[in-house]
């Protein structure tokens, strides 16, 4: 058997009309996944609202996410937060110049 790598910024589409979400490891617990943005953000009242934990890693970019207690977070490449369950939040921004590159774990409690 052989195990080979895989790169998290190879196959990026040069456009993107929508965010890309792509899941790249998911057990029953645990899903990891890529989202490629660029230039994107979520409706004013969108709220995403989870049943599970997410942990978010900005590889590449920025962006800014809303959360519905009106507070706001920036993250650059580098910034890591974790987002609690049930906590509603949207993305408010992304730049559009670069993509941003985001890694999420999302971790469901048993």
């Amino acid at each position: 058997m052989t195990i080979l790598p895989s790169n998290i910024f190879t196959d990026i589409p040069a456009a993107l009309k929508q965010e890309l979400f792509q899941t790249l490891l998911s057990t029953p617990t645990l899903k990891i996944e890529r989202i490629v943005s660029k230039g994107h953000n979520n409706p004013s009242d969108f709220w995403y609202e989870q049943s599970q934990d997410e942990w978010v890693l900005i590889l590449q970019g920025q962006a800014r996410l809303q959360f519905s207690d009106q507070h706001y977070v920036e993250l650059a490449t580098g910034d890591y937060l974790l987002i609690p369950a049930h906590c509603r939040h949207r993305v408010d921004w992304t730049i559009a110049d670069i993509e941003t590159v985001w890694l999420a774990i999302h971790i469901t409690n048993s």
